[in-house]
């Protein structure tokens, strides 16, 4: 904190060398990586110890599958405990420690969203800083949004995908396919609730409009049920409409923010703007002819005072020569 106030003093206006930036970026990227190393330590602990009664990591990591009837999950010890299979010796560790890393970046994310955030506030103006943190806590809140829907989704989505065959199958999943399945399910879900985010941020920058969209929207929603069903990870139907209807739903949403706030700009907007070339330049009246041109009038008479006649320049007189010694006069009137 000194040495910022102090940077500050000497350079107030912020302006900094490409030596200066990549110090400052190594700085941040240091801070970033500290504290993601710290919170993937707690999320490693946490994976399987929780303090106070806080479920730990790997219990809510495999509730979706636990919540699985008993038919449709393989039991290997008989004992009726829920528990994912190891196929390699080092799985359970790599497994552990993919889920602590995952919770640690986390954990982490307000130390290294406010080190990105300070890292690239000084080159932007106040209203720019002001719209940047509002779009990023609305990423934010859009991806948190998505990867609860996500956790939730995969209840049901398993037990489509479990009970297919299970008359003559039991599935036994692997931690490493399950603990994947699960990662990309969420990450999906997370980065398509981005789309409505992106659509405002088009619109405000002035390249979509929603004159361009309002008669689209059949087209719009077809493609985001392609796009669900591709992108969904298991192809199970409950997963693919879950994801499809969140997206039309937001998407929705942003239209209409288009909508309003093309309005509001349209208002704004002066009449003279909304005219082509010839209606903005008027018509133009026909050419008038040129009459003859006037002769030159008579020159009126200046009134100036007559110049007097310059007197002639007289010599100054010459100064008398000094009497005496050093005048060189002589003796004669003295004898």
């Amino acid at each position: 904190m000194a040495n910022t106030t102090k940077r500050r003093k000497n350079n107030p206006t912020g302006e900094m060398s490409l030596v200066e930036h990549l110090q400052e970026l190594r700085r941040r990227v240091v801070i970033s990586l500290i504290a993601i190393v710290i919170g993937t330590i707690i999320g490693f602990v946490w994976y399987q110890n929780a303090p106070w009664r806080i479920m730990p990591l790997g219990e809510i990591i495999r509730g979706p599958y636990c919540n699985l009837p008993d038919h449709l999950r393989a039991d290997f010890n008989g004992d009726g405990e829920c528990r994912l299979l190891a196929t390699s010796p080092f799985e359970m560790f790599m497994l552990r420690l993919k889920v602590g890393a995952l919770a640690g970046l986390v954990l982490a994310s307000p130390v290294w969203l406010t080190q990105i955030w300070r890292f690239i506030t000084p080159g932007l103006h106040k209203n720019e800083k002001r719209y940047t943190m509002s779009f990023v806590t609305m990423a934010v809140v859009l991806f948190v949004l998505g990867a609860l829907l996500a956790y939730f989704v995969l209840d049901q989505g398993l037990y489509v995908l479990m009970s297919i065959g299970s008359e003559f199958q039991v599935a036994a999943l692997t931690g490493e396919r399950y603990y994947n399945f699960l990662l990309s399910l969420i990450v999906i879900f997370g980065v398509s609730f981005e789309v409505p985010l992106i659509i405002i941020m088009l619109n405000l920058v002035g390249i979509l409009r929603y004159e361009h969209v309002k008669d689209k929207r059949r087209f719009i929603v077809v493609l985001i049920f392609i796009f669900s069903a591709v992108m969904t990870p298991g192809q199970d139907p409950f997963s693919m409409v879950a994801l499809a209807v969140s997206i039309n739903l937001l998407v929705e949403m942003a239209f209409q923010f288009c909508r309003i706030h093309d309005r509001k700009l349209h208002k704004q907007r002066p009449d003279w703007m909304d005219l082509d070339d010839e209606q903005g330049s008027g018509p133009i009246e026909a050419p008038m002819p040129v009459g003859a041109s006037g002769g030159i009038g008579s020159s009126r008479s200046i009134n100036a005072a007559p110049i007097e006649r310059p007197q002639p320049v007289r010599r100054a007189p010459e100064p008398e020569a000094k009497r005496g010694f050093e005048g060189g006069a002589d003796f004669e009137d003295v004898l």
